[in-house]
């Protein structure tokens, strides 16, 4: 990981990228507690995470829009608009103004799966294919350390303060995203002019996904494990209630333990990459998960805490070895519409499994349901481990001691790892990975 962070360029992104995360963090699990402040209800503050969640539908759209534009000038606008239209928060002041909270969070969801496509594509250009993973684990080890403090800050200073600051904090955060990420040097050609007709190009990315085999069975194994995953949202309190007989709010301790684990997961990832390649990282991830989950249907405390390290260990793995997949095996003029087309076909179901654990924890014993999760979990990772040798391990070349890392104007392209035939990233982000008791 010290490689890619030698590299200035590198360094730069990874600044802006620390400023906008750390604003993300603090905001996501505030705007859910001003519902609930509001209003007084768990289910309206619950649908604040579904408004995040709900613009997934227009990923084609979005993907198909990131494609048309060079990287960093749209990354830059990207985030100032990010910023502009969390300022409507500020008219927020009764219950009545709660339709401006879940607005401004439907327009967040839409800007992070705007900004991640754009994202993707920025490393693919910035950094040479082989310390793709290196890049992206660094990037998760961040998002992962964020996770440790940053909602618990953003909760605390709204109750201190209020929306206001936390507003203009995560506003300063995205802009100082796009200042820094503005002083980038980089060399970029206009994207090509489209060829097919309009429904072709929002589908391309689609049809990139389900040609390319290694991509293929990523999503189809990760999305298998997606439809169970979500349960954890729910079990997690369930386990601390009725398994260890504790307070809800004893979850923040087990979500904290999970953060430890995935800090290791982001210092571990890039080196699981070279060893075993992208799809037996991502193997690796979803395998994990299986005896974490497995583990929690016993009431221990003590194997419970295993079992969290265990579950965060696991998403880094997963989430660097989706998207160093889908960055190394896609076409830069398709990255964009594969970016949002993966994390859709990801979020979605998700995004189903978190609603359904929600019904089916007060009809079925939640041990049982941990079991479930468990099996399905493993034998979706045991599937996507028998197909690792689609992505054969790479391996990073040696830096001489006084070798003095090229910018992203001077670089020449590096050739890419993999052969690509044809034209083409959670346990939660608002929208990917999901965690327990997030």
């Amino acid at each position: 990981m010290h490689t890619v962070l030698r590299r200035p360029d590198f360094r730069l992104l990874f600044v802006a990228l620390l400023a906008s995360m750390a604003a993300e963090s603090m905001l996501l699990l505030a705007l859910a507690i001003w519902v609930k402040d509001l209003t007084g209800s768990d289910g309206l503050a619950g649908a604040t995470i579904f408004a995040i969640i709900a613009p997934m539908v227009l990923a084609p759209l979005v993907g198909w829009v990131v494609d048309r534009y060079r990287r960093r000038p749209f990354f830059v606008v990207a985030n100032l608009g990010t910023a502009l239209l969390l300022s409507p928060l500020f008219a927020v002041r009764d219950r009545d103004d709660v339709w401006i909270v879940y607005l401004v969070a439907a327009c967040y969801g839409l800007s992070y799966l705007t900004l991640h496509a754009t994202l993707n594509g920025l490393l693919r250009q910035l950094v040479p294919s082989e310390l793709l993973a290196d890049a992206n684990g660094a990037l998760q080890t961040v998002r992962q350390g964020l996770r440790l403090g940053g909602p618990l800050a953003g909760a605390a200073l709204y109750a201190a303060v209020g929306g206001w600051l936390l507003t203009s904090l995560a506003m300063t955060g995205f802009v100082v995203a796009a200042a820094v990420v503005g002083l980038l040097r980089v060399t970029e050609h206009p994207p090509a002019a489209a060829t097919l007709r309009w429904p072709a190009e929002l589908a391309a990315g689609l049809r990139h996904l389900t040609r390319e085999a290694a991509l293929r069975r990523a999503l189809l194994g990760y999305g298998l494990g997606s439809l169970v995953m979500g349960f954890t949202e729910s079990l997690i309190f369930a386990y601390v209630d009725q398994g260890l007989d504790r307070d809800a709010a004893f979850v923040g301790v087990l979500i904290t333990v999970q953060g430890v684990g995935g800090l290791a997961g982001g210092l571990l990832s890039p080196t699981v990459v070279r060893r075993v390649g992208e799809l037996g990282a991502l193997a690796a991830g979803v395998t994990l998960f299986g005896p974490a989950a497995l583990a929690l249907a016993w009431p221990d405390l003590r194997l419970g805490v295993l079992a969290l390290l265990l579950a965060g260990l696991s998403l880094p793995l997963t989430m660097v070895g989706l998207s160093t997949l889908v960055q190394r095996r896609t076409p830069p003029g398709l990255l964009g519409r594969v970016t949002a087309a993966s994390e859709a076909l990801v979020s979605g179901p998700q995004a189903v499994s978190i609603g359904t654990g929600a019904l089916l924890v007060g009809a079925i014993d939640y041990r049982l349901l941990f079991v479930l999760v468990g099996v399905v979990t493993t034998l979706a990772g045991l599937w996507l481990w028998q197909g690792r040798r689609l992505t054969p391990p790479t391996a990073v070349p040696p830096v001489p001691p006084n070798a003095v890392p090229p910018t992203a104007a001077t670089a020449v392209p590096p050739t890419p790892a993999v052969h690509i035939p044809t034209p083409r990233r959670p346990l939660s982000d608002p929208a990917v990975d999901r965690i327990p008791g997030r």
